[in-house]
């Protein structure tokens, strides 16, 4: 490959997927798996949530090398302006795995849902499919209808209010106009079927919205609000729209509605269940593969 082949994506050198050699198949026995996350500039947080998944993967698959990449642009960017830090979007991060000599790649996304994000990591997976022996990419975490359960129990399960009286637990997610935002009142609807009758999922930016979730709330009849972030890292919103004490956080909001308000900064990738979803995603693929 060439100069003149090398591009620039986000001000980072990259090879397209159209200039690597679609007979290009490396050796199935070199084995890696991507885990590809959106990723944050909260850097304890990172290591708390994405380092987390990515330890518990590695640690059930010692036999393939882990790489890391992130989704959002945003944030490739301002921890390369900020930090000096360089991590590889998803094109890179696949381009590098075929120059690397991979033959056996396993993409397995930290996504909670099948929304814009996961749609676009595919685009970009895609074109690479004919430059390995086996590519295979797992599912987010809200895909099976076994998995809002399993999400459900991993969340109430490392909750201490779940079903405190007087308590109303409040979930925040990030709510998308994706049609797959419906994942959200599907979830809070299995909570609530499960037992869990404290347990209040909201979005900061789609259904359903604060207005809706203080509603709900307030029939609740609950004295205090504990705020916990429904994402897999504690980062802006959870640290902002979510437990900011600026006007319009939803500490802010509950606190003006006159309840008690405790915010939890805990993203879900430091739930030992919802790490171990992951590993059995990756489970599931490299079946897939087999």
């Amino acid at each position: 490959m060439t100069k003149e082949n090398v591009s620039q994506i986000d001000g980072h050198t990259t090879a397209p997927a159209a200039d690597i050699p679609a007979t290009t198949k490396g050796d199935p026995a070199k084995k890696a798996i991507l885990v590809a996350s959106f990723g944050t500039s909260y850097n304890d947080s990172r290591e708390k949530t994405i380092g987390a998944i990515e330890k518990a993967i590695s640690l059930a698959y010692p036999g393939y090398a882990l790489k890391r990449a992130f989704t959002s642009r945003m944030v490739i960017n301002k921890l390369k302006k900020r930090d000096g830090l360089k991590i590889d979007n998803v094109d890179e991060a696949m381009c590098s795995l075929v120059l690397e000599g991979y033959g056996t790649v396993i993409v397995q996304p930290t996504h909670v849902m099948n929304g814009y994000e996961y749609e676009e990591m595919l685009s970009l997976v895609e074109p690479y499919k004919g430059s390995f022996e086996a590519l295979h990419v797992g599912s987010p975490l809200l895909t099976s209808e076994e998995d809002y359960a399993r999400l459900a129990e991993a969340v109430a399960a490392e909750i201490p209010e779940t079903n405190l009286e007087n308590t109303a637990v409040v979930l925040m997610g990030h709510g998308t106009d994706h049609f797959a935002n419906s994942a959200y009142a599907a979830l809070d609807y299995r909570m609530k079927d499960m037992g869990y009758h404290n347990i209040f999922i909201g979005t900061v930016e789609n259904y359903p919205d604060l207005d809706t979730v203080k509603k709900r709330v307030a029939a609740h009849q609950a004295k205090k609000v504990v705020l916990y972030p429904l994402m897999i890292v504690a980062g802006d919103h959870a640290n902002n729209d979510m437990a900011g004490d600026g006007e319009g956080s939803w500490k802010t909001a509950f606190e003006e509605e006159g309840y008690e308000v405790e915010c939890i900064l805990k993203g879900l990738g430091e739930y030992e269940g919802i790490r171990r979803m992951f590993v059995e995603r990756v489970d599931l693929a490299i079946a897939e593969r087999r």
